[in-house]
């Protein structure tokens, strides 16, 4: 059912849509650099879970509902710019407060798995761009014969899929960059801060995107 003539545009449209700077990569490049290669795969992983959803709703027809009543994607906009404001807000309170108690943080926050893997696919699926930038990107490559909704599943699963592998590869190299530039400017101590106020640049960003 799938055009497989048409996969080696498909893959070179998705590796430089994976590279291009959005709010999923921030979040990955912050917290790899900050916190290691293991953070950000997590919320990769978050990422590419909230990519699987996309594809399902997708397939099932929400995309075309968020084209034909902008005001269903108007609320999910700004449903995810509040929850990116209120993440900033607690980061920057915590800073705050540790700040004037002087004390060395040896962590931001609980930071397990789950919570990490909870802020990629929360990030990536309250950006109503990414679902209909889903729902006009895949029908682009799908065939008039067989299943419209099954060639989207497949499409979606190899793009999720090819994206977790270039976000890894990001957590890879913003990690080792941590590393590096980490001792000589003590991130550590200011971390809460900084990503207090990217996630804050992330809910403007959403809230006033067109």
């Amino acid at each position: 059912m799938i055009d497989f003539t048409v996969l080696p545009l498909f893959f070179t449209a998705i590796f430089f849509l994976a590279i291009s700077p959005g709010p999923d990569l921030v979040l990955i490049s912050t917290y790899s650099s900050t916190k290691g290669f293991k953070a950000g795969l997590m919320i990769s992983i978050g990422v590419f879970c909230a990519g699987i959803l996309q594809t399902l709703l997708v397939a099932f027809g929400l995309g075309k509902l968020m084209q034909s009543v902008p005001i269903f994607a108007y609320a999910i906009k700004i449903v995810g710019a509040l929850y990116l404001s209120y993440l900033g807000v607690k980061m920057l309170l915590s800073w705050y407060r540790k700040s004037i108690k002087s004390v060395q943080p040896k962590t931001t926050e609980n930071l397990t798995n789950l919570s990490l893997m909870n802020k990629g696919f929360l990030n990536n699926l309250l950006n109503p761009k990414a679902l209909l930038f889903f729902s006009l990107f895949l029908p682009q490559f799908t065939t008039g014969t067989g299943l419209l909704s099954l060639q989207m599943l497949i499409l979606g699963f190899m793009l999720s899929c090819f994206a977790l592998l270039v976000n890894s590869l990001f957590s890879i190299t913003f990690s080792q960059f941590g590393k590096l530039i980490g001792n000589k400017f003590n991130l550590g101590r200011h971390i809460d801060g900084l990503l207090g106020f990217i996630f804050i640049g992330l809910a403007t960003r959403l809230a006033t995107s067109k």
